[in-house]
């Protein structure tokens, strides 16, 4: 019998088309929420948020990835930045950021809502930075794009467990 936490990691997909339909406040504070209680090291907490919900904004930065319609598509993105200030181990910030990302996500999916993880829009970080306003010391880590999906069901495979063990000792 699968757990529900494990249900909810296999069967959460990236979802790239969105419906109209608005997310609310509530649910939005609500999965800004499930990120800031990721684990990190010394408890730093070393991200920081951008909640993006204005269709302009959502546009102008759709112009600085070559994923333009995921982006477009989205109700909301939340641009999430590693602040450099409140680091400590700029590895292991990373690994927290993502950690953070990953509580989001699974929350994202069990709101029946749909998400991407875009990583391709770093190559444009310090022009989307500026862009934004944003400030030196704040390193874009990722942007989720977000909405109700479109289409839900998605098949994907894994390799298989023992092909990623490379030892037990």
């Amino acid at each position: 019998m699968l757990s529900l936490l494990l249900k909810l990691i296999k069967d959460r997909r990236s979802v790239r088309e969105f419906t109209d339909q608005e997310i609310s406040k509530d649910l939005i504070e609500e999965i800004l929420e499930v990120g800031r209680w990721a684990p990190s090291g010394l408890n730093n907490q070393p991200w920081k948020f951008l909640v993006v919900t204005k269709k302009e904004v959502l546009n102008e930065i759709s112009n600085y990835t070559k994923y333009q319609e995921i982006i477009k598509a989205a109700k909301l993105l939340i641009v999430v930045f590693l602040d450099k200030e409140a680091s400590y181990h700029y590895l292991k910030d990373v690994q927290a950021v993502g950690a953070c990302l990953q509580n989001m996500l699974l929350f994202i999916h069990e709101l029946g809502l749909g998400a991407c993880w875009l990583g391709e829009i770093l190559n444009q970080s310090k022009d989307l930075s500026k862009y934004l306003g944003i400030s030196d010391h704040l390193e874009l880590m990722a942007i989720l794009a977000i909405g109700y999906p479109v289409i839900r069901e998605r098949i994907s495979t894994r390799k298989e467990l023992k092909d990623l063990i490379i030892g037990w000792k």
